[in-house]
């Protein structure tokens, strides 16, 4: 170990050993001094405050602050040996059993009523208790008399406010503050990165001491400034990246697609069986206005499952054809894009008939390319799309490299498509002379702080309003473990629905055997809960026993491509009662005739996930009806989501209430890159204002300083929070 002044790039081996340094890299990725520094403090918890044991949950890896209340010793029935039990209570009245197997007289003589430790390991439960098994712990002194041990860990919780870390098992909270105060006593903080002008007007403390304070803070007060200047920083880095990025795109050329009075868009608007509702009108023109400027339109479209995106969309499209560009639309499946493509032809009638006989005016071709289109279908449709006959072009992702060459590409539309970053983008300047336009489209609702945070590069619309003639969706909580009879009933009702000559989903959280896919819920968590019930396992059962008799067809990821499609135009067709399938029908899949949805497991899907599936039923005149089956019991956090999801349809206050329950790094891309994150303390629900502001300082300082070379500094702190790859993720509209 040196006694040496620390830097940020210092190995962890100089300062804390071998050994640990070790434990540390493997079991927490934390390999310099800077990496550790930059390991904040998950809490503070106070001796004499409760933790709230009776909130812990099963399964769950925790470190409690606790006092001893009692212990007992008994011999073991299976084996030889004693077992020890100790009692810890919070203060609040809720208490934990601590169990130490074998003869171990030496703990019962530390672990005396009256002290206090902090106390780590799994919860289990056993006959209704929680507990801990074999934990690790600190004590913190003789029991409440303020008397410090001889230890050097009791040292660092002599304070009020006890740090408590993101930790692993071999890696325990008070190991990892050792660490930390070892590396502070010969820490030199970096250079501050942050601008003298954005400190003093915003009232933000240095780096150095921002970063001593969170570690071993001298008073709340203090505290609270460090955890504020480093969420600005955090805060900071992301919105410069966005702010770079949208200032070199609003530099790119583009050719300017106006509008042209009498041309297809205006036959259209004449021809449309309805009114736009005010909200698609307001965001028709936001989309003209952006597509008439000679720099690409890169916006977001969001708005709730049947708001009318794709007419907007649509009539973004006509704009570019009537200015002699091309349009594609890029769908998610290939299922979704023949949907498409079906739709518009519908719409636009005699407006997609170029060259056919009773085609309107102005006339274009509609073209849809797929990998299952039959090798002459794909070279007439190529040579449409290559030639400019094709204005509107719909297919997935492959129209971006199979071989597919527009006549002059000016708008891209991605329908559902919360991936299309960087690579696309780069696919897609090459098959035009300049970037085309770009309109994002999604029907997951957006909270402001994830816009301004995950999409702050984009121009983002809403539509909100919901078209006439819409149907409600009813959804309702039936619990499974606690009233049987209602899953009974659940089939009761869907059986009643198929017998009014309607169409009914079942979605489960798991394909089957095999390995895993994106669209399963986790085989099982730690807390040793059965696995999520599985498509292939359900539909057999259904068919035997509650639907017997119905016409049931099973739909999941792993089904070969023409399969999926074979058993969507079925079930399109009405030729299907009943789809069994996971949520490979969460988007895009219209079959108005759909009017009851049962999800089975419906605890292991996300408040959004739960959302965007029932948006599937409804959708036509009859209303919707959403079955929520559970075994979560009443009052657990998991039934409580459920009770949110049932109680409303208004999707952003879900996507509140998502973002409430989900780790925020998931949200700002820390999980996408499979790589350890700086971004630590920001939270898109309790920071909107500093947010808020940092993106006002951010714009201020990109408009005098584009790419940031008069503060390298600033820079290079950017980079280390906003790695090259969470900026692509932070692209990726």
């Amino acid at each position: 170990m040196t006694s040496e002044p620390a830097t940020v790039d210092t190995p962890l081996k100089k300062l804390v050993g071998e050994r640990t340094a070790k434990a540390l890299a493997s079991h927490l990725d934390l390999h310099t001094a800077g990496d550790l520094i930059y390991h904040f403090p998950r809490r503070y918890d106070e001796r004499g405050e409760h933790t709230d044991i009776r909130s812990l949950d099963v399964g769950e890896q925790v470190t409690v602050l606790a006092q001893v209340q009692r212990t007992a010793v008994r011999p073991m029935r299976q084996r030889r040996g004693n077992l020890l039990e100790v009692t810890v209570g919070d203060g609040s009245g809720g208490v934990l059993t601590l169990t130490f197997f074998g003869n171990q007289a030496w703990r019962e003589r530390e672990l005396r009523p009256g002290r206090w430790g902090l106390f780590a390991g799994k919860v289990t439960e056993f006959r209704g208790k929680r507990q801990l098994n074999g934990p690790e712990y600190v004590l913190l002194g003789e029991g409440g008399d303020g008397e410090a041990a001889a230890n050097e860990e009791v040292e660092e919780f002599a304070g009020a406010l006890i740090p408590v870390y993101p930790a692993a098992a071999a890696v325990p909270t008070w190991v990892i503050a050792r660490c930390v105060r070892v590396v502070l006593d010969t820490f030199t903080p970096p250079d501050d990165p942050l601008p003298a002008t954005v400190r003093a007007s915003r009232n933000l403390v240095g780096i150095g001491a921002a970063l001593r304070e969170i570690h071993r803070p001298s008073s709340k007060e203090e505290l609270y400034r460090a955890r504020r200047r480093l969420k600005w920083d955090e805060a900071f880095a992301v919105q410069l990246t966005l702010v770079q990025r949208k200032h070199r795109a609003a530099a790119w050329p583009a050719k300017a697609r106006p509008a042209k009075p009498g041309g297809l868009l205006d036959a259209f608007d004449a021809r449309l069986p309805y009114e736009l509702t005010s909200g698609q009108q307001v965001v028709g023109r936001e989309v003209a206005a952006d597509l008439a400027t000679a720099h690409p339109m890169h916006r977001l479209l969001q708005g709730e499952v049947g708001s009318g995106k794709t007419v907007v969309a649509l009539r973004a499209m006509l704009q570019v054809v009537d200015a002699g560009g091309q349009a594609a639309l890029l769908a998610p499946t290939e299922v979704l894009a023949a949907q498409h493509h079906r739709g518009m032809l519908d719409l636009l009638g005699p407006l997609a008939q170029a060259g056919e006989l009773g085609a309107a005016d102005d006339a274009t071709r509609v073209e849809l390319v797929t990998g299952s289109l039959g090798a002459a279908a794909r070279r007439r449709a190529l040579t449409e799309v290559a030639e400019g006959r094709a204005g509107i072009v719909l297919g997935t992702h492959a129209l971006l490299y199979e071989g597919v060459d527009f006549h002059d590409l000016g708008l891209v539309v991605v329908d559902e498509q919360h991936r299309f970053g960087v690579e696309q983008r780069d696919a897609l300047r090459a098959k035009a002379d300049q970037p085309p336009h770009v309109l994002v489209m999604t029907a997951t609702p957006i909270p402001r702080t994830v816009a301004m945070t995950v999409y702050g590069d984009l121009e983002i619309s809403t539509l909100s309003q919901l078209p006439q003639g819409r149907s409600p969706i009813a959804s309702h909580v039936v619990p499974a473990a606690e009233k049987p009879a209602f899953l009974d009933r659940a089939w009761r009702r869907l059986r009643e629905e198929v017998g009014k000559g309607h169409q009914a989903y079942v979605v489960c959280p798991r394909i089957g055997e095999g390995p895993a896919s994106d669209e399963e819920a986790p085989r099982e968590d730690d807390s040793g809960r059965r696995p999520p019930l599985a498509v292939t396992e359900v539909a057999p059962l259904l068919a035997e026993g509650p639907l017997h008799g119905l016409r049931i067809g099973v739909l999941h990821g792993r089904l070969p491509a023409d399969e999926k499609d074979a058993v969507m135009r079925s079930y399109a067709a009405g030729d299907l009662d009943v789809l069994v399938a996971t949520t490979v029908v969460e988007v895009g899949v219209n079959v108005p005739n759909a009017t009851v949805m049962i999800v089975l497991d419906a605890d292991r899907f996300g408040v959004s996930q739960l959302h965007q599936l029932r948006g599937r039923v409804g959708r036509g005149s009859a209303a919707g009806l959403c079955l929520l089956v559970t075994e979560a019991m009443e009052g657990s956090p998991a039934r409580e989501r459920l009770d949110a999801v049932a109680s409303t349809t208004d999707g952003f206050k879900l996507a509140e209430l998502d973002l409430e329950q989900r780790r925020e790094g998931d949200v700002l891309g820390a999980t996408q890159s499979g790589r350890r994150s700086h971004l630590r303390l920001l939270s898109l629900l309790r920071d909107t204002d500093l947010i808020r502001d940092a993106r006002a300082e951010a714009i201020a300082l990109v408009e005098e300083d584009p790419e940031l070379a008069r503060h390298p500094a600033l820079a290079a702190s950017v980079a280390a929070l906003v790695d090259e790859e969470r900026a692509e993720y932070l692209e990726k509209g």
